[in-house]
């Protein structure tokens, strides 16, 4: 088993910019999309947080269900699946929080959890929109 198949797992947005000081290994996971290999969620912040940029958290989970067993083949579909649930918002990583794998009445099923993150140097502008959509969801 891949492992990429596995919880705490980031795959960044291509062309996402990141401090010059991080040595980050990864390859395409999906179009537009890259997988962390050498580092996960814990030490990949440590590494941005070490270079002075901010690696947030963004609230709300994200779930997908997809048919197929433990391969990475249906892990790119579930991954697919949870990227086309957030298509619009404003974020350029993804981290795995949870990878079930099992079968309902004999079929294969994979089962993934995940939260949107974003990378970027100083919150300008990340907390100004954050700030607007806010005040939008209390005025209405």
């Amino acid at each position: 088993m891949s492992s990429i198949n596995r919880t705490r797992t980031v795959f960044i947005r291509e062309d996402t910019p990141l401090p010059t000081t991080l040595s980050i290994e990864s390859e395409a996971f999906l179009p537009g999309w890259r997988v962390v290999k050498n580092l996960d969620r814990q030490a990949l912040t440590r590494e941005v947080e070490g270079a002075n940029w901010n690696f947030f958290y963004l609230a709300g989970e994200m779930r997908a269900t997809v048919l197929g067993r433990d391969r990475s083949g249906t892990l790119r579909r579930a991954v697919k699946c949870v990227l086309a649930k957030q298509e619009g918002q404003k974020f350029n990583s993804l981290e795995i929080t949870k990878v079930v794998s099992k079968p309902f009445f004999g079929i294969p099923f994979m089962s993934v959890t995940a939260h949107s993150r974003h990378i970027q140097q100083g919150v300008k502008g990340f907390c100004l929109e954050k700030a607007c959509c806010c005040a939008r969801i209390q005025a209405g």
